[in-house]
């Protein structure tokens, strides 16, 4: 699992631990609750593909993998900072494809599943959001292609597309979704019978605060 040290990640790390998972991660920054066996830098790709490799060295057959390391930098397109463009093509959508490489023949060997962490920000775009969003919207791709290469091998993918969610600890918004309510979806998700896979899922928060324009007026935000 990348991301997995806090946040989403964390409660994802921990609700696969109580389903009975035995729980690998591989993190840009080491868990404080986990014992992390490799951290590696996900914006050097070839480092991601080595690093998933090392983690995976004694595991023959793997029943999952989960993707949700991301970066979330923003910037308008005029003032956008090449750096973080660059941070989010590796982080968010170049490092997964390179983890699922490196992943795939113990994926093969067990007939696994990946789950690929979207956001509702791959279709939905907004004005500051061009690295995120586009990186996001790519992924959609990936989980497609996946789909359609893989299940000939046993192997399912999921794009799991959350909306709003309450990720830092100081965050008690009721308009968002928990981190652990989340991780929930990924378990079932999971748990999905072996003949059926959940090709993309979409989770809205089931509260939602007044948008800025309603109604004839909301054209005007398009």
């Amino acid at each position: 699992m990348t991301g997995a040290n806090r946040g989403t990640g964390r409660a994802i790390r921990q609700r696969l631990t109580a389903d009975g998972f035995t729980v690998r991660c591989l993190n840009r920054h080491s868990c404080e609750d986990h014992t992390d066996r490799i951290v590696a830098d996900l914006t050097d790709t070839r480092a991601a593909f080595d690093a998933t490799r090392a983690v995976l060295a004694d595991v023959p057959a793997l029943d999952l993998l989960v993707l949700n390391a991301v970066t979330r930098g923003l910037g308008r397109v005029a003032e956008l900072d090449p750096a973080v463009w660059d941070e989010a093509l590796a982080v968010n959508l170049t490092a997964n494809v390179r983890v699922v490489q490196a992943a795939l023949p113990a994926l093969r060997a067990a007939g696994g599943h990946i789950v690929l962490m979207g956001s509702h920000a791959g279709d939905r775009p907004f004005e500051g959001g061009l690295a995120y969003c586009a990186t996001k919207a790519a992924l959609r791709s990936v989980a497609e292609v996946l789909l359609m290469e893989e299940r000939p091998n046993g192997v399912r993918t999921t794009l799991l597309n959350p909306g709003a969610i309450r990720n830092f600890d100081d965050d008690f918004s009721e308009n968002k979704m928990s981190v652990e309510s989340v991780a929930s979806v990924v378990s079932w998700v999971v748990s999905a019978p072996a003949d059926t896979v959940l090709g993309e899922v979409e989770l809205r928060p089931a509260r939602l605060g007044v948008p800025p324009a309603v109604g004839l007026e909301r054209l005007q935000h398009v």
